[in-house]
């Protein structure tokens, strides 16, 4: 068990994120009450000194990194020097602060886009660096593999608390549903909800919905991140995944019918699928304790309510 107390100082980088913002919940239901987050206006984490003088002032006794440039295979694609060199600069900024001011419990966030295009199923944390990375997302995926290094290297080093979590697909409250950044599960959402608007107009999405996913809702990582509050976990690298996987025809089938969307579903299969299946191997944080407990199908709803409450805000 961790020695962190209710009222232990925890910083939550990105708490308005989706991320950010269920680990915040997550952690004030369990009773901690000295939670501190910044807005990217107040704080810009891609500065140094700031992120330096910020950590000096504050003396966090905990940092919780779920703040990151991220997006869905488009914007990934367009947009690869910042989705390298943004998600560096935060998250070097952050862990190296951290150690200078002798943070002792760093939890770093980041995604199964980590591992190997074809890196055998389901994902284990030992496949990482063992095979050439999925095109469409390798300069995110680097950067991430970069700050996975940082805190095994502190860790290693100076025997510090710093653990990583790589979760599988993400969704839940406060996801992005811009159609242009958006990732798989929120775009599909709006694109069946607005046709359903529409007179139950055709549906188009991009490939052939052959490839496999697996997706977690948010509440179940912020659930993770809780355990490695609560707890000093042995390794260094933890998946985070539900533990099953389904077809994106199949996910598209599923949240066609939440929806209520009666028209049809068209394939452009000239656009790419990614990589084929991604499912990950989460037994070694199920094993010291943790279980996600929300089924795809319930946090779908949840989520398709979500956005019906919150699309002009």
């Amino acid at each position: 068990m961790s020695s962190i107390k209710s009222n232990s100082k925890i910083y939550i980088a990105g708490h308005r994120g989706m991320v950010g913002s269920a680990v915040w919940r997550a952690l004030e239901a369990k009773g901690y009450t000295n939670l501190i987050g910044k807005t990217s206006r107040e704080l810009d984490l891609r500065n140094q000194q700031a992120v330096t003088d910020f950590i000096n002032q504050e003396q966090p006794v905990i940092i919780i990194d779920a703040a990151a440039r991220v997006g869905g295979i488009l914007a990934n694609n367009e947009n690869p020097y910042p989705f390298l060199m943004e998600n560096l600069q935060i998250q070097n900024n952050l862990i190296d602060a951290a150690h200078k001011a002798d943070v002792n419990k760093f939890i770093f966030l980041g995604s199964s886009c980590i591992y190997p295009k074809f890196a055998p199923q389901p994902l284990r944390e030992e496949y990482l660096l063992t095979d050439t990375l999925e095109p469409t997302n390798e300069w995110y995926a680097i950067a991430k593999i970069a700050g996975v290094k940082a805190c095994e290297a502190i860790r290693k080093q100076y025997g510090k608390d710093f653990v990583s979590l790589m979760p599988t697909n993400l969704y839940g409250p406060n996801d992005n549903f811009d159609l242009k950044s958006s990732h798989v599960l929120p775009a599909m959402i709006r694109k069946f909800h607005e046709a359903k608007l529409n007179n139950n107009a055709p549906v188009e999405l991009w490939g052939s919905g052959s490839p496999m996913r697996e997706f977690l809702h948010v509440d179940d990582l912020a659930q993770a991140v809780f355990f490695a509050v609560d707890n000093e976990l042995p390794e260094h690298l933890y998946n985070v995944g539900f533990g099953t996987d389904l077809t994106i025809r199949e996910l598209a089938e599923t949240i066609q019918s939440i929806v209520g969307h009666s028209g049809e579903i068209n394939w452009d299969s000239s656009k790419p699928d990614g990589t084929p299946k991604k499912l990950m191997d989460s037994s070694k944080l199920r094993n010291v304790g943790w279980e996600p407990t929300i089924k795809l199908d319930e946090g779908i709803k949840s989520s398709y309510y979500w956005f019906l409450n919150n699309q002009s805000k």
